[in-house]
Formats: C-alpha cells, structure tokens, sequence
C-alpha cells in the first residue's frame, strides 16, 4: 500500500507557472515509475509525464518542452513545474505510481499506473 497526496494547485495565468507537489513513499520515490495525469470530466485522463527509477522522463507532446517532472528523495516527493501554461492544462492533476523491475527495464511500462493520489485542481485565468 502507497500513500499519495498532491499539493500545489490553484489559479494561474495564462503564460505563468505552477509548480505540483506529491507525497509518497521513501521506497516509492525511489523504486517505483512516478508519474503526473490530468483530467477534464467527463473527457477521458491523459498521461502527462513520468519519470522511472533511474531518472528517465517521458512527456506528453502537448507538454514537452513546457513542464518537468523531477524528485527531491530526501523529501519523499516529486514535482510537476508547469511553465507558459495554456488553457488547454486547465485540469484536475493527479500523481500515480507503480512498481517496476527489471522485466519493465526499470522504466514506466504500458500497464498502467496502480497508486493514485486524489487530485489537485488547477485552473487557467486570462
């Protein structure tokens, strides 16, 4: 069992920033792929970003380039830094996690995320 727990959402500008905190585990942080999704209801979730165990990222197009995922082990939390947001990442944000191995090649595999928090709102102003 994995405890996960966003923080930091809220209301910004069009073109500003926005930086997304999540909570877990020390083993989590560590071992497990981290990653961030979002969701306009009732629009199907979409994967953002996620970062493996050994500090490989993958982003989702409409985001590269604009946010980062990163980790702070020592703080068992890893981070989601929107940068130039758009409307369109108006959302409700979640970060998950999963455990991985060497069978995924200790990077995030395609099965889908197994711990979840409960979501942070972040909403676009003009």
């Amino acid at each position: 069992q994995v405890q996960m727990m966003e923080s930091g959402g809220g209301s910004v500008q069009v073109g500003g920033s926005l930086r997304l905190s999540c909570a877990t585990s020390e083993y989590a942080i560590s071992n497990y792929c981290l990653g961030w999704f979002r969701q306009v209801p009732p629009k199907a979730q979409e994967a953002v970003a996620a970062l493996d165990s050994r500090g490989r990222t993958t982003y989702a197009d409409s985001v590269k380039g604009r946010f980062t995922i990163s980790k702070d082990k020592s703080a068992n939390t890893f981070f989601l830094q929107m940068n130039n947001v758009t409307p369109e990442d108006a959302a409700i944000y979640h970060c998950a996690a999963v455990a991985i191995g060497v069978h995924d090649g200790r990077r995030c595999p395609n099965r889908g995320m197994e711990y979840w928090g409960k979501g942070t709102l972040v909403t676009i102003s003009s």
